[in-house]
């Protein structure tokens, strides 16, 4: 008799996890689907902009070793380094752009050109 309780307990436990997990999902997939149909209809510009601020964000992630479960030796660590920097426009306005470590080291602080872009996507940026 307990363990029907336990079973009737489990089952929606589990339920509650596995729909939040979809939820989550869903929402993952329609949040990009609409950031790329939005970028998509964009106009692609050319504007003059100047660099204001760069940033970084590193994760660092664990792994498991294979077949070494043993204290601290189990795990290796990776890192993985993101790049971003902020662009203002002519109207005052400021942009920030995702891009690759090699045109983020580029570009300094203070140099002006041509930013090229459409929507979120950054397709780089022309110094004068």
């Amino acid at each position: 008799m307990l363990f029907d309780g336990f079973d009737v307990l489990f089952n929606i436990a589990f339920a509650l996890i596995f729909c939040s997990v979809f939820i989550i999902l869903a929402y993952g997939i329609i949040t990009s689907i609409t950031t790329w149909n939005k970028n998509n209809h964009s106009p692609r510009l050319n504007v003059s902009a100047r660099v204001v601020a760069k940033r970084t964000e590193v994760s660092h992630h664990q792994h498991p070793n294979n077949g070494d479960m043993s204290g601290s030796h189990g795990y290796s660590t990776t890192s993985s380094t993101s790049y971003y920097v902020t662009f203002e426009v002519d109207s005052g306005d400021r942009i920030e752009f995702s891009m690759s470590g090699s045109e983020y080291g580029m570009l300094i602080e203070g140099d002006a050109g041509t930013l090229n872009f459409q929507g979120t996507r950054y397709f780089g940026f022309e110094r004068k």
